[in-house]
């Protein structure tokens, strides 16, 4: 029997890429949904598709870039789509090879200092005050 997570202030809940049921499922009575885009043209694709899935639910949505610069027109495409929608755009991830060192060490990339991991902190900053939360110390 599964049961009902405890009252918090703050759940963050990781959903699946791309736009199938389990992102659906992950969209439902969500305050706010990060969206974090591929800099790609099926990520583009994925990111519009996944705004119609958030309307639908009259959900709030943001959005990031992960690994910005591998494709710099694909983010700028982006950063253009989130301005004439009018969908807060929360930052961009660089590609940081330091990322793959903090997972082996069992660690997150917002744990290390490096560019990734400052990005990351940057983002969760503007996502906590996209909620009104302001700093959460957690």
């Amino acid at each position: 029997m599964l049961q009902a997570a405890p009252p918090c202030d703050l759940a963050i809940v990781d959903g699946s890429p791309g736009i199938g049921c389990p992102v659906i499922a992950s969209v439902s009575g969500m305050d706010l949904v990060l969206v974090v885009a591929e800099p790609s043209g099926s990520g583009i694709s994925d990111l519009e598709r996944l705004i119609k899935t958030a309307e639908t639910f009259q959900t709030s949505l943001a959005v990031c870039v992960n690994k910005y610069d591998i494709s710099p027109r694909h983010t700028a495409e982006i950063e253009a789509f989130c301005i004439a929608h009018d969908i807060p755009f929360a930052g961009k991830i660089p590609f940081d090879p330091m990322a793959v060192q903090a997972v082996n060490a069992g660690l997150t990339v917002a744990d290390i200092e490096c560019p990734a991991g400052r990005a990351v902190r940057d983002i969760y900053a503007a996502v906590l005050s996209l909620l009104g939360i302001g700093k959460f110390d957690g």
